[in-house]
């Protein structure tokens, strides 16, 4: 049976909208949820005065955030293939827009916390839901630009975060960026019920619960554990429990989880035979990269220009902004390239050019860079991210069988939702270490124009300035440092302190290239797909040239 064919009549209103005008709706709702995966980051230090805690909570109202769209996800994606993809679309999108009315509500940072993880939970609920929409709203060559059209929306939300939030922070107060989010998300639930089609596979699955808390308990410890690790100091986390036990657990039920897939004679949460397909393989390891990258530049690029440079967050955004400009514009032409081109080439091309802005931001910069000199290598940025966001998700999904659309949709973005908490943690961790060893280097040769009785109680308020604010001198001196030379050291100590905060950005930057090139050959891996507009089958693929896809004109 046809994709048409499994169309309810109750979504006969919905199609006569169009399925651009659904486009328009899933976009919309994708915008918000990949939004608010860095809008938060902005905010950190307004946060932490006006909730009056400490930098370790706030920073789990980012972390709650990415382990409770990550971990559910590959079950929220069978939801779809159950109860249809519109009804968990629109729900996850009704738990988002609440979740964010009671985050911008919060009093305490554990209200705020516990909102997160509500956003995070409808977040997971919609999200798989866009490709399966998309993959069976455009069954032929238009799947392309509908791709295009998500991706420029997925890629301008990614960049437009810490503009958006810098802006709402110093305007309006940091409950505006998630005040923001109920106004869309009134706007696009209305939207939604009128013109998407509630299209109901009517695939009655039996939901695999062994797979479902063997999976989510294990991704949840893993990504707890790396994300938590440095703030534990790698060492214990729950009496003799250590962050490294945490996480061999996680990876102990992951691959019992695997095990499980494979013997369990009722229908497993996650089909391995979708892994035989070479291009949704090395799509999910492609786009994982891709996560990874796109999350984890962001930390340093904001350390160095707001504590480095001098930027306001609102003035870092605007650097940033020609980044997201291009990105978003170019998802849909690229996406209409892709269904006439080698997609794999496109994504090659993009995950090079990334590595390549990143590597020239890596090279040029310094503590007194003119913030504009950044943009030449922000935009090559921006246009590897163009050429990648919407290739990756047509080849990757392109040959998945429509019965296993929605499994394939879930474990493709819980593999870039890991990606972009692995790489949030991982960049995180390296950039302190990076930070405290970089600053203590460039403050012990300050030190050395200093009398040799005050060089410790240098390096001490240096040390102290470094671990309070991370790049912003007090105005005060130390009581042990006599008053002749204050000027003299805040002056050593900013230099200091920027010098080092700019060579640990620069550091921190090098894995990321490094991931990207990972995500190249992966990419490289792919089956060379046959651009035609109907077919979106590798070239080599058996079927290529004697099937049609179904639901295809």
């Amino acid at each position: 049976m046809s994709d048409t064919k499994d169309m309810s009549t109750s979504g006969r209103g919905s199609r006569a909208a169009g399925p651009w005008a659904a486009l328009a709706a899933l976009s919309l709702g994708l915008f918000m949820i990949v939004v608010d995966t860095s809008i938060v980051s902005v905010a950190v230090p307004t946060m932490v005065r006006d909730l009056n805690t400490g930098l370790n909570a706030v920073v789990w109202v980012t972390s709650v955030y990415l382990l409770m769209y990550a971990v559910p996800m590959l079950f929220t994606s069978r939801l779809g293939d159950r109860y249809g993809p519109k009804r968990v679309f629109v729900a996850g999108l009704a738990v988002f827009t609440g979740a964010s009315l009671c985050a911008g509500l919060s009093a305490s940072v554990e209200t705020l916390i516990a909102a997160r993880a509500a956003q995070g939970l409808g977040a997971a609920l919609l999200t798989p839901q866009t490709l399966t929409l998309i993959t069976h709203l455009f069954p032929g060559g238009d799947r392309g630009r509908a791709m295009g059209f998500l991706g420029g929306a997925s890629g301008l939300a990614t960049v437009t975060g810490p503009l958006l939030g810098g802006v709402l922070v110093d305007g309006l107060g940091w409950q505006w960026i998630f005040y923001v989010n109920v106004l869309v998300g009134v706007a696009t639930l209305a939207l939604s019920l009128l013109v998407i089609p509630d299209w109901r596979p009517g695939r009655a699955h039996r939901f695999d619960m062994p797979g479902i808390l063997l999976s989510g308990a294990g991704l949840f410890l893993i990504v707890f554990g790396v994300q938590n690790g440095q703030t534990y100091h790698w060492g214990e986390l729950l009496g003799p429990i250590t962050v490294f036990e945490v996480i061999a657990v996680g990876v102990t039920l992951l691959v019992a989880f695997v095990v499980w897939q494979r013997v369990t004679r009722n229908e497993p949460l996650v089909p391995l035979r979708t892994f035989a397909d070479r291009n949704f393989s090395m799509g999910a390891l492609t786009t994982a990269a891709l996560g990874f990258a796109i999350t984890g530049m962001f930390l340093p690029l904001v350390i160095y220009m707001q504590s480095a440079l001098g930027l306001s967050p609102t003035g870092a955004g605007l650097v940033t902004a020609p980044m997201a400009l291009v990105s978003g514009l170019m998802g849909p032409f690229i996406g209409r390239l892709s269904d006439r081109v080698n997609g794999k080439y496109l994504v090659m091309s993009g995950l090079l050019g990334m590595a390549l802005g990143l590597a020239v931001i890596a090279l040029q910069a310094e503590a007194e860079l003119p913030p504009w000199q950044l943009i030449p290598g922000l935009l090559v940025c921006g246009l590897g991210m163009g050429l990648v966001l919407v290739p990756v998700n047509n080849v990757a999904m392109g040959t998945v069988p429509a019965d296993l659309r929605g499994a394939a949709s879930g474990i493709f973005f819980t593999a870039r939702q890991l990606g972009a908490v692995l790489g949030s943690a991982t960049i995180g961790v390296l950039l302190q270490v990076r930070i405290v060893t970089a600053t203590a280097h460039e403050a012990d040769a300050a030190s050395a124009q200093l009398p040799a009785r005050y060089r410790q109680d240098f390096l001490a308020y240096v040390r102290d300035t470094t671990s309070r604010t991370a790049g912003a001198p007090d105005t005060e001196t130390s009581s042990a440092l006599p008053r002749h030379l204050a000027r003299q050291v805040r002056q050593l100590a900013e230099q200091a302190v920027q010098n080092g905060l700019t060579q640990a950005a620069k550091e921190t930057l090098i894995p990321l290239i490094a991931v990207l090139l990972l995500g190249f050959l992966a990419g490289a891996a792919m089956r060379r797909t046959a651009p035609v507009g109907g077919s979106s089958q590798p070239a080599d693929h058996p079927t290529a040239l004697t099937t049609t896809r179904k639901g295809s004109p």
